[in-house]
Protein backbone atom coordinates (compact mmCIF):
# COMPACT_ATOMS: atom_id res chain seq x y z
CA UNK A 1 0.00 0.00 0.00
CA UNK A 2 1.34 3.52 -0.94
CA UNK A 3 1.68 5.32 2.14
CA UNK A 4 1.38 9.32 2.85
CA UNK A 5 1.73 12.33 4.63
CA UNK A 6 -0.66 15.45 5.20
CA UNK A 7 0.41 18.81 5.56
CA UNK A 8 -2.57 20.91 6.41
CA UNK A 9 -2.00 24.39 5.63
CA UNK A 10 -3.70 27.25 7.07
CA UNK A 11 -3.16 30.44 5.79
CA UNK A 12 -4.70 33.69 6.18
CA UNK A 13 -7.25 34.03 3.13
CA UNK A 14 -8.09 29.84 2.88
CA UNK A 15 -7.36 25.90 4.69
CA UNK A 16 -5.29 23.72 2.57
CA UNK A 17 -4.73 20.29 2.96
CA UNK A 18 -1.61 18.53 0.62
CA UNK A 19 -1.23 14.92 0.50
CA UNK A 20 2.54 14.38 0.02
CA UNK A 21 4.33 10.74 -1.28
CA UNK A 22 8.10 9.32 -0.10
CA UNK A 23 9.38 11.38 -2.84
CA UNK A 24 7.96 14.64 -1.94
CA UNK A 25 5.66 14.92 -5.03
CA UNK A 26 2.13 16.72 -4.24
CA UNK A 27 -0.24 14.18 -5.30
CA UNK A 28 -3.29 16.06 -4.70
CA UNK A 29 -4.18 19.55 -2.94
CA UNK A 30 -7.54 20.33 -1.52
CA UNK A 31 -8.35 24.18 -0.36
CA UNK A 32 -11.39 26.03 0.60
CA UNK A 33 -11.29 30.03 1.24
CA UNK A 34 -13.17 31.31 4.39
CA UNK A 35 -14.68 34.90 5.55
CA UNK A 36 -12.71 38.03 6.06
CA UNK A 37 -14.09 39.89 9.10
CA UNK A 38 -13.51 43.85 9.63
CA UNK A 39 -15.05 45.36 12.56
CA UNK A 40 -13.29 48.74 12.82
CA UNK A 41 -10.92 50.11 10.12
CA UNK A 42 -7.68 48.58 10.61
CA UNK A 43 -9.86 45.88 12.45
CA UNK A 44 -9.25 41.83 11.07
CA UNK A 45 -10.46 39.03 12.37
CA UNK A 46 -11.61 35.77 11.52
CA UNK A 47 -14.30 32.61 13.19
CA UNK A 48 -12.33 30.27 14.44
CA UNK A 49 -14.97 27.92 13.88
CA UNK A 50 -14.89 28.37 10.15
CA UNK A 51 -11.16 27.90 10.25
CA UNK A 52 -11.66 24.24 12.00
CA UNK A 53 -14.77 23.45 9.83
CA UNK A 54 -12.86 24.51 6.53
CA UNK A 55 -9.26 22.60 7.76
CA UNK A 56 -10.99 19.61 8.59
CA UNK A 57 -13.55 19.65 5.11
CA UNK A 58 -10.23 20.09 2.45
CA UNK A 59 -8.32 17.21 4.67
CA UNK A 60 -11.43 14.99 4.18
CA UNK A 61 -12.07 16.33 0.79
CA UNK A 62 -7.93 15.52 -0.38
CA UNK A 63 -8.19 11.95 0.40
CA UNK A 64 -11.33 11.28 -0.84
CA UNK A 65 -10.05 13.23 -4.37
CA UNK A 66 -7.03 10.72 -4.52
CA UNK A 67 -9.30 7.61 -3.00
CA UNK A 68 -6.71 7.73 -0.08
CA UNK A 69 -7.77 5.85 3.03
CA UNK A 70 -6.84 6.64 6.67
CA UNK A 71 -4.47 3.60 7.03
CA UNK A 72 -2.29 5.11 4.28
CA UNK A 73 -1.67 7.96 6.15
CA UNK A 74 1.36 8.03 8.03
CA UNK A 75 1.25 11.26 9.68
CA UNK A 76 -0.06 15.18 9.69
CA UNK A 77 2.00 18.34 9.71
CA UNK A 78 0.62 21.58 10.65
CA UNK A 79 1.56 24.95 8.99
CA UNK A 80 -0.43 28.13 9.96
CA UNK A 81 -0.86 31.94 9.72
CA UNK A 82 1.63 33.17 12.63
CA UNK A 83 0.53 35.36 15.58
CA UNK A 84 -2.80 35.13 14.90
CA UNK A 85 -4.69 34.54 18.27
CA UNK A 86 -7.72 32.67 19.21
CA UNK A 87 -8.88 32.23 23.11
CA UNK A 88 -11.56 29.66 23.80
CA UNK A 89 -13.57 27.93 26.63
CA UNK A 90 -11.96 24.69 28.11
CA UNK A 91 -15.04 23.01 28.63
CA UNK A 92 -16.95 24.02 25.83
CA UNK A 93 -14.12 23.94 23.54
CA UNK A 94 -15.78 27.76 21.97
CA UNK A 95 -14.19 30.37 20.88
CA UNK A 96 -14.66 33.56 23.54
CA UNK A 97 -14.09 35.81 20.90
CA UNK A 98 -13.28 35.76 17.07
CA UNK A 99 -9.65 34.94 16.07
CA UNK A 100 -7.43 38.37 16.26
CA UNK A 101 -5.34 38.35 12.76
CA UNK A 102 -1.64 38.88 12.43
CA UNK A 103 -2.35 41.98 10.39
CA UNK A 104 -4.87 43.71 13.07
CA UNK A 105 -3.95 46.75 14.38
CA UNK A 106 -6.12 47.91 17.54
CA UNK A 107 -3.58 47.60 19.80
CA UNK A 108 -1.36 49.89 18.16
CA UNK A 109 -1.61 52.85 20.32
CA UNK A 110 -0.95 50.40 23.82
CA UNK A 111 2.40 48.75 21.61
CA UNK A 112 3.83 52.65 21.45
CA UNK A 113 2.82 53.49 24.94
CA UNK A 114 5.09 50.17 26.19
CA UNK A 115 7.83 51.71 23.76
CA UNK A 116 7.32 55.09 24.91
CA UNK A 117 7.49 53.42 29.01
CA UNK A 118 11.04 51.86 27.60
CA UNK A 119 9.90 48.30 27.84
CA UNK A 120 11.10 47.94 23.98
CA UNK A 121 14.72 46.74 25.02
CA UNK A 122 13.53 44.22 27.42
CA UNK A 123 11.07 42.80 25.08
CA UNK A 124 13.48 42.44 22.18
CA UNK A 125 16.45 40.89 24.42
CA UNK A 126 13.86 38.27 25.65
CA UNK A 127 12.22 37.45 22.15
CA UNK A 128 13.81 38.56 19.35
CA UNK A 129 11.02 40.51 18.26
CA UNK A 130 10.33 44.58 18.40
CA UNK A 131 7.33 45.48 20.27
CA UNK A 132 4.18 45.61 17.63
CA UNK A 133 0.72 44.55 17.29
CA UNK A 134 1.02 42.02 15.04
CA UNK A 135 2.38 39.87 17.43
CA UNK A 136 0.49 37.70 19.90
CA UNK A 137 0.63 39.49 23.35
CA UNK A 138 -1.03 42.28 22.87
CA UNK A 139 -4.03 40.74 21.19
CA UNK A 140 -4.45 38.51 23.93
CA UNK A 141 -4.59 41.21 26.62
CA UNK A 142 -7.49 43.18 24.60
CA UNK A 143 -9.59 39.88 24.67
CA UNK A 144 -9.64 39.37 28.66
CA UNK A 145 -9.82 43.06 28.89
CA UNK A 146 -12.85 43.60 26.44
CA UNK A 147 -14.94 40.51 26.14
CA UNK A 148 -17.18 40.07 29.49
CA UNK A 149 -15.92 38.09 32.21
CA UNK A 150 -13.04 36.62 30.15
CA UNK A 151 -10.66 37.55 32.99
CA UNK A 152 -12.33 36.02 35.85
CA UNK A 153 -12.59 33.14 33.49
CA UNK A 154 -9.00 33.05 32.70
CA UNK A 155 -8.23 32.97 36.36
CA UNK A 156 -10.67 30.00 37.56
CA UNK A 157 -8.43 28.36 34.72
CA UNK A 158 -11.31 28.23 32.32
CA UNK A 159 -9.96 29.37 29.29
CA UNK A 160 -7.14 28.50 26.86
CA UNK A 161 -4.99 30.72 24.54
CA UNK A 162 -3.51 29.14 21.01
CA UNK A 163 -2.18 30.43 18.04
CA UNK A 164 -3.85 28.46 14.58
CA UNK A 165 -1.89 25.37 15.45
CA UNK A 166 -2.94 25.10 18.63
CA UNK A 167 -6.39 25.46 18.02
CA UNK A 168 -6.37 23.00 15.55
CA UNK A 169 -4.79 20.63 17.44
CA UNK A 170 -7.38 20.54 20.23
CA UNK A 171 -9.87 20.03 17.89
CA UNK A 172 -8.26 17.33 16.27
CA UNK A 173 -7.90 15.57 19.72
CA UNK A 174 -11.11 16.36 20.84
CA UNK A 175 -9.44 18.67 23.12
CA UNK A 176 -7.07 16.02 25.02
CA UNK A 177 -3.87 18.16 24.12
CA UNK A 178 -3.76 21.87 24.41
CA UNK A 179 0.49 22.40 22.92
CA UNK A 180 2.26 24.50 20.54
CA UNK A 181 5.92 24.55 18.97
CA UNK A 182 8.53 26.09 19.35
CA UNK A 183 8.59 28.55 16.63
CA UNK A 184 4.46 29.63 16.93
CA UNK A 185 6.06 30.07 20.62
CA UNK A 186 8.54 32.60 20.11
CA UNK A 187 5.63 35.08 17.65
CA UNK A 188 3.67 35.32 20.89
CA UNK A 189 5.83 38.09 22.31
CA UNK A 190 5.78 36.03 25.58
CA UNK A 191 8.40 33.41 24.94
CA UNK A 192 11.88 33.67 25.97
CA UNK A 193 13.62 32.02 22.90
CA UNK A 194 17.41 31.64 25.26
CA UNK A 195 15.65 29.91 27.78
CA UNK A 196 13.50 28.49 25.54
CA UNK A 197 10.18 28.81 28.64
CA UNK A 198 7.35 31.18 28.85
CA UNK A 199 8.79 34.24 30.61
CA UNK A 200 7.44 35.81 33.71
CA UNK A 201 8.44 39.17 33.59
CA UNK A 202 6.57 39.62 30.26
CA UNK A 203 3.46 37.42 31.24
CA UNK A 204 3.52 40.20 34.19
CA UNK A 205 3.63 42.87 31.69
CA UNK A 206 1.04 42.29 29.57
CA UNK A 207 -1.25 40.82 32.47
CA UNK A 208 -1.50 37.34 31.33
CA UNK A 209 -1.78 34.12 33.31
CA UNK A 210 0.10 31.59 32.63
CA UNK A 211 -2.57 29.05 32.72
CA UNK A 212 -4.04 29.55 29.65
CA UNK A 213 -0.92 29.01 27.79
CA UNK A 214 -0.56 25.88 25.82
CA UNK A 215 2.54 23.53 26.43
CA UNK A 216 5.41 24.16 23.70
CA UNK A 217 7.03 21.09 22.24
CA UNK A 218 9.51 20.90 19.28
CA UNK A 219 9.34 21.65 15.64
CA UNK A 220 9.10 17.57 14.83
CA UNK A 221 7.61 14.55 17.33
CA UNK A 222 4.11 12.97 18.06
CA UNK A 223 2.00 15.59 20.14
CA UNK A 224 -1.24 13.20 19.83
CA UNK A 225 -3.21 11.30 17.52
CA UNK A 226 -6.90 12.21 15.58
CA UNK A 227 -9.74 11.55 17.46
CA UNK A 228 -11.98 8.66 16.67
CA UNK A 229 -14.49 10.80 15.75
CA UNK A 230 -12.76 11.96 12.89
CA UNK A 231 -12.36 9.00 11.69
CA UNK A 232 -11.98 4.98 12.19
CA UNK A 233 -8.38 5.26 12.38
CA UNK A 234 -6.30 7.37 14.45
CA UNK A 235 -3.77 9.64 12.92
CA UNK A 236 -0.55 10.71 14.39
CA UNK A 237 -0.01 14.78 14.53
CA UNK A 238 4.03 14.98 14.06
CA UNK A 239 5.04 18.59 12.89
CA UNK A 240 3.82 21.70 13.45
CA UNK A 241 5.82 25.22 12.17
CA UNK A 242 4.63 28.91 11.43
CA UNK A 243 4.34 29.32 7.43
CA UNK A 244 7.33 31.21 7.26
CA UNK A 245 10.04 28.75 9.09
CA UNK A 246 7.75 26.11 7.65
CA UNK A 247 9.01 27.62 4.30
CA UNK A 248 12.34 28.26 5.16
CA UNK A 249 12.60 24.18 6.20
CA UNK A 250 10.63 23.28 3.11
CA UNK A 251 13.55 25.15 0.95
CA UNK A 252 16.14 22.75 3.06
CA UNK A 253 17.70 26.05 4.00
CA UNK A 254 19.69 24.16 6.38
CA UNK A 255 23.18 25.88 6.81
CA UNK A 256 23.78 28.74 8.54
CA UNK A 257 23.58 31.96 6.00
CA UNK A 258 20.80 30.20 3.76
CA UNK A 259 18.19 32.49 3.00
CA UNK A 260 14.76 32.04 1.53
CA UNK A 261 11.83 34.68 0.72
CA UNK A 262 8.59 33.88 0.44
CA UNK A 263 6.58 36.12 -2.56
CA UNK A 264 3.03 36.10 -1.48
CA UNK A 265 0.51 38.92 -0.27
CA UNK A 266 3.49 39.84 1.56
CA UNK A 267 6.94 38.47 1.58
CA UNK A 268 8.74 36.86 4.05
CA UNK A 269 12.22 36.98 4.03
CA UNK A 270 14.07 34.63 6.75
CA UNK A 271 17.84 33.96 6.91
CA UNK A 272 19.28 30.44 9.02
CA UNK A 273 21.66 31.79 11.65
CA UNK A 274 22.64 28.75 13.11
CA UNK A 275 22.34 27.60 17.02
CA UNK A 276 22.91 31.18 18.40
CA UNK A 277 20.34 33.71 18.05
CA UNK A 278 21.36 36.96 16.77
CA UNK A 279 20.21 40.43 17.47
CA UNK A 280 19.22 42.67 15.02
CA UNK A 281 20.41 46.29 15.32
CA UNK A 282 18.64 46.45 11.65
CA UNK A 283 15.48 46.63 12.84
CA UNK A 284 14.92 42.74 11.58
CA UNK A 285 13.32 40.51 14.05
CA UNK A 286 14.91 37.13 15.52
CA UNK A 287 13.19 34.11 15.89
CA UNK A 288 13.04 30.12 16.16
CA UNK A 289 13.56 28.57 12.71
CA UNK A 290 12.50 24.81 14.28
CA UNK A 291 13.40 22.68 16.82
CA UNK A 292 14.15 19.01 16.10
CA UNK A 293 15.48 16.82 18.65
CA UNK A 294 17.43 19.30 21.48
CA UNK A 295 18.77 21.23 18.53
CA UNK A 296 17.05 24.36 17.97
CA UNK A 297 18.18 26.46 14.95
CA UNK A 298 17.37 30.40 15.02
CA UNK A 299 16.37 32.57 12.20
CA UNK A 300 16.59 36.17 11.05
CA UNK A 301 13.41 37.27 9.71
CA UNK A 302 12.28 40.51 7.82
CA UNK A 303 8.43 41.21 6.86
CA UNK A 304 7.33 43.33 3.70
CA UNK A 305 4.21 44.17 4.74
CA UNK A 306 2.87 44.72 0.31
CA UNK A 307 4.58 42.09 -2.02
CA UNK A 308 2.10 40.65 -4.62
CA UNK A 309 -1.02 43.08 -3.29
CA UNK A 310 0.58 45.98 -5.34
CA UNK A 311 -0.36 43.75 -7.99
CA UNK A 312 -3.75 43.09 -6.62
CA UNK A 313 -3.62 47.02 -6.51
CA UNK A 314 -2.97 47.85 -9.65
CA UNK A 315 -5.57 45.14 -11.19
CA UNK A 316 -8.48 45.58 -8.57
CA UNK A 317 -8.26 49.45 -7.60
CA UNK A 318 -6.18 51.24 -10.64
CA UNK A 319 -7.86 48.33 -13.04
CA UNK A 320 -5.03 48.77 -15.47
CA UNK A 321 -4.22 44.97 -15.61
CA UNK A 322 -7.34 42.10 -15.78
CA UNK A 323 -5.20 39.50 -14.43
CA UNK A 324 -2.08 39.46 -12.08
CA UNK A 325 -0.34 37.44 -14.57
CA UNK A 326 -0.82 40.45 -17.45
CA UNK A 327 1.77 42.93 -15.26
CA UNK A 328 4.71 41.22 -16.74
CA UNK A 329 3.92 42.00 -20.52
CA UNK A 330 2.96 45.13 -19.37
CA UNK A 331 5.84 45.81 -17.39
CA UNK A 332 8.22 45.01 -19.77
CA UNK A 333 6.54 46.82 -22.74
CA UNK A 334 9.02 49.65 -21.49
CA UNK A 335 12.67 49.45 -21.16
CA UNK A 336 12.79 51.18 -17.77
CA UNK A 337 10.43 53.31 -15.47
CA UNK A 338 11.47 56.52 -16.95
CA UNK A 339 12.77 57.71 -13.43
CA UNK A 340 9.05 56.30 -11.88
CA UNK A 341 9.56 55.01 -8.30
CA UNK A 342 6.35 53.53 -6.36
CA UNK A 343 6.99 53.06 -2.64
CA UNK A 344 3.94 50.73 -1.92
CA UNK A 345 3.41 51.39 1.99
CA UNK A 346 -0.44 50.63 1.99
CA UNK A 347 -0.10 49.16 5.01
CA UNK A 348 3.05 50.78 6.35
CA UNK A 349 6.33 50.12 5.85
CA UNK A 350 7.51 47.03 7.06
CA UNK A 351 10.95 45.79 7.93
CA UNK A 352 14.27 47.57 8.12
CA UNK A 353 12.01 50.28 8.39
CA UNK A 354 8.98 49.95 10.76
CA UNK A 355 6.98 53.14 10.09
CA UNK A 356 3.35 52.14 10.95
CA UNK A 357 2.62 55.52 9.52
CA UNK A 358 3.69 55.51 6.27
CA UNK A 359 1.71 55.49 3.15
CA UNK A 360 2.05 53.97 -0.49
CA UNK A 361 3.46 57.19 -2.85
CA UNK A 362 4.67 56.75 -6.00
CA UNK A 363 7.67 59.64 -7.27
CA UNK A 364 8.79 60.82 -10.93
CA UNK A 365 5.54 60.73 -12.99
CA UNK A 366 5.90 62.91 -15.65
CA UNK A 367 3.17 64.09 -18.65
CA UNK A 368 4.86 61.05 -20.61
CA UNK A 369 4.52 58.51 -17.72
CA UNK A 370 2.31 55.53 -18.78
CA UNK A 371 0.23 52.83 -17.01
CA UNK A 372 3.58 50.68 -17.98
CA UNK A 373 5.77 52.44 -16.06
CA UNK A 374 3.87 52.36 -12.89
CA UNK A 375 3.39 48.50 -13.72
CA UNK A 376 7.56 48.10 -13.83
CA UNK A 377 7.82 50.54 -11.05
CA UNK A 378 5.42 48.07 -8.83
CA UNK A 379 7.52 45.08 -10.02
CA UNK A 380 10.64 46.37 -8.84
CA UNK A 381 9.57 47.96 -6.02
CA UNK A 382 8.78 44.46 -4.45
CA UNK A 383 12.50 43.75 -5.77
CA UNK A 384 13.93 46.52 -3.43
CA UNK A 385 11.93 45.73 -0.43
CA UNK A 386 13.81 42.44 -0.40
CA UNK A 387 16.77 43.59 -1.22
CA UNK A 388 17.17 46.41 1.59
CA UNK A 389 15.96 43.16 4.12
CA UNK A 390 18.61 41.32 2.77
CA UNK A 391 21.12 43.82 3.10
CA UNK A 392 20.14 44.62 7.02
CA UNK A 393 20.28 40.58 7.37
CA UNK A 394 23.49 40.63 5.75
CA UNK A 395 24.79 43.20 8.13
CA UNK A 396 23.71 41.26 11.39
CA UNK A 397 24.62 37.95 10.93
CA UNK A 398 27.81 39.14 9.45
CA UNK A 399 27.30 36.56 6.49
CA UNK A 400 26.80 37.03 2.45
CA UNK A 401 24.19 35.18 0.52
CA UNK A 402 25.14 33.17 -2.01
CA UNK A 403 21.79 32.60 -2.76
CA UNK A 404 18.06 33.82 -2.61
CA UNK A 405 15.90 30.61 -2.36
CA UNK A 406 12.45 31.99 -3.79
CA UNK A 407 8.92 30.13 -3.65
CA UNK A 408 5.10 32.01 -3.86
CA UNK A 409 2.88 32.82 -6.70
CA UNK A 410 5.00 35.94 -7.93
CA UNK A 411 7.84 33.47 -8.87
CA UNK A 412 6.40 32.68 -11.81
CA UNK A 413 7.06 36.27 -12.97
CA UNK A 414 10.32 35.99 -14.63
CA UNK A 415 11.20 39.76 -15.07
CA UNK A 416 11.02 40.06 -11.27
CA UNK A 417 13.20 36.83 -10.11
CA UNK A 418 15.81 38.70 -12.62
CA UNK A 419 14.91 42.56 -11.65
CA UNK A 420 15.93 40.75 -8.02
CA UNK A 421 19.07 38.64 -8.89
CA UNK A 422 20.45 41.81 -10.94
CA UNK A 423 19.63 44.18 -7.72
CA UNK A 424 21.00 41.53 -5.24
CA UNK A 425 23.99 40.66 -7.65
CA UNK A 426 22.98 37.01 -6.48
CA UNK A 427 21.54 34.08 -7.86
CA UNK A 428 18.12 33.75 -7.04
CA UNK A 429 16.93 29.73 -7.00
CA UNK A 430 13.60 28.40 -7.69
CA UNK A 431 12.60 24.94 -6.70
CA UNK A 432 10.58 22.55 -8.45
CA UNK A 433 7.75 22.11 -6.01
CA UNK A 434 7.08 25.64 -4.68
CA UNK A 435 4.44 24.81 -2.30
CA UNK A 436 7.23 25.21 0.16
CA UNK A 437 5.07 25.75 3.27
CA UNK A 438 3.53 22.82 3.11
CA UNK A 439 6.50 21.20 2.43
CA UNK A 440 7.82 21.50 5.28
CA UNK A 441 5.10 20.97 7.65
CA UNK A 442 5.20 17.58 5.57
CA UNK A 443 9.26 17.14 5.77
CA UNK A 444 9.14 17.62 9.68
CA UNK A 445 5.82 15.21 10.23
CA UNK A 446 7.63 12.83 8.38
CA UNK A 447 11.18 13.03 10.04
CA UNK A 448 9.15 12.07 13.35
CA UNK A 449 7.12 9.70 12.27
CA UNK A 450 9.83 7.76 10.08
CA UNK A 451 8.72 8.11 7.05
CA UNK A 452 11.65 10.17 5.71
CA UNK A 453 15.30 8.91 7.70
CA UNK A 454 17.13 12.18 8.30
CA UNK A 455 17.54 15.28 6.60
CA UNK A 456 20.18 13.84 4.23
CA UNK A 457 17.16 11.92 2.28
CA UNK A 458 14.87 15.26 2.27
CA UNK A 459 17.41 17.09 1.03
CA UNK A 460 17.93 14.80 -1.84
CA UNK A 461 14.08 15.18 -2.59
CA UNK A 462 14.41 19.15 -3.01
CA UNK A 463 15.52 19.86 -6.71
CA UNK A 464 15.56 22.97 -8.42
CA UNK A 465 13.58 24.55 -11.08
CA UNK A 466 15.53 27.63 -12.36
CA UNK A 467 18.51 29.80 -11.15
CA UNK A 468 18.80 32.93 -12.30
CA UNK A 469 22.56 34.56 -12.27
CA UNK A 470 22.74 38.22 -11.66
CA UNK A 471 23.11 40.19 -15.30
CA UNK A 472 26.47 42.09 -14.43
CA UNK A 473 26.21 44.32 -17.20
CA UNK A 474 23.02 45.87 -15.43
CA UNK A 475 24.76 49.14 -13.29
CA UNK A 476 21.90 49.91 -10.98
CA UNK A 477 23.53 51.22 -8.06
CA UNK A 478 21.57 54.84 -9.00
CA UNK A 479 18.50 52.90 -9.29
CA UNK A 480 19.22 52.08 -5.67
CA UNK A 481 20.14 55.62 -4.43
CA UNK A 482 16.86 57.03 -5.86
CA UNK A 483 14.80 53.88 -4.17
CA UNK A 484 16.63 55.23 -0.89
CA UNK A 485 15.46 59.00 -2.10
CA UNK A 486 12.01 57.66 -2.36
CA UNK A 487 11.90 55.73 1.17
CA UNK A 488 13.41 58.36 2.89
CA UNK A 489 10.87 61.56 1.38
CA UNK A 490 8.06 59.11 2.57
CA UNK A 491 9.44 58.66 6.03
CA UNK A 492 9.99 62.23 6.44
CA UNK A 493 5.89 62.51 5.13
CA UNK A 494 4.84 59.95 7.80
CA UNK A 495 6.97 61.61 10.93
CA UNK A 496 6.18 65.62 9.89
CA UNK A 497 2.06 65.37 10.10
Amino acid sequence: MKEYIVALDQGTTSSRAILFNKAGEIVNIAQKEFQQIYPKSGWVEHDPREIWSTQLAVFTEALAKHKTKLDAIKGIGITNQRETTVIWNRRTGEPIYNAIVWQDRRTADYCAQLIKEGHLETVQEKTGLLIDSYFSATKIKWILDNVKGARKMAERNELAFGTIDSWLIWNLTNGEQHVTDVTNASRTMLYNIKDLGWDKDLLELFDIPASILPEVKSSSEIYGETSKELGSKSIPIAGIAGDQQAALFGQMCLKKGMAKNTYGTGCFLLMNVGTKPVKSENKLVTTIAWKIGKEVIYALEGSIFIGGAVVQWLRDELKIIKKSSDIEKLATSVENTDGVYLVPAFAGLGAPHWDPNARGTIFGISRGTTDAHIARAALESIAYQTHDILKAMEADSQTKIKELRVDGGATENKFLLQFQADILKSTVVKPEITETTAMGAAFLAGLAVGFWENTAELEAIWKEDKRIDADKSNKLTKNLAEWNRAINAVKYWSQNP
